[in-house]
């Protein structure tokens, strides 16, 4: 688990990590340079799972290759899906990536919704659902590699 004290929010104690696959943590079905080794070195401080409605059919592969567990939700029905997996973990302890609009009720849901501007770009439910925005998967893993950089941007 990751905890942080937060000056105004309060304590976050975050236990689950939730990943989108395609345009998050992947572009074009590739997973993205320093994914992995970050994924890696999260992996013992939190459980993280991979959302996908598995639209380029390679999500079980990645998610092995990651050593993440795998969420598949209904194509169709991602977003409702992606919600109801944050609340069945318990939304307090979630933290959620991602940049689609199928997104924004998983960034919305959790604790804590970081909205990644990766090289598919970022819908605006997605921007607006989230408490953070960063440039790159790298940077919003590297936020949880360094929790004193949440607490300085998310301080009130």
């Amino acid at each position: 688990m990751i905890e942080l004290e937060v000056p105004g929010l309060g304590t976050l104690a975050l236990e689950h990590l939730l990943l989108d696959l395609n345009g998050t943590i992947a572009l074009d079905g590739q997973v993205l340079p320093g994914v992995a080794d970050r994924l890696a070195r999260l992996w013992p401080h939190q459980s993280i799972h991979l959302l996908s409605a598995d639209t380029l059919g390679r999500a079980s592969e990645t998610a092995a290759n990651l050593g993440v567990d795998l969420v598949k939700v209904r194509a169709g029905a991602e977003s409702s899906g992606k919600r109801e997996f944050v609340e069945r973990l318990g939304a307090s302890q979630v933290v959620a990536i991602g940049n689609g609009a199928n997104d924004a009720g998983m960034l919305d849901a959790a604790t804590l919704g970081i909205a990644v501007i990766g090289g598919e770009g970022l819908a605006l439910a997605s921007l607006t659902a989230a408490d953070v925005v960063v440039a790159s998967i790298q940077d919003a893993l590297d936020l949880l590699l360094n929790p004193e950089r949440l607490v300085a941007t998310l301080r009130r």
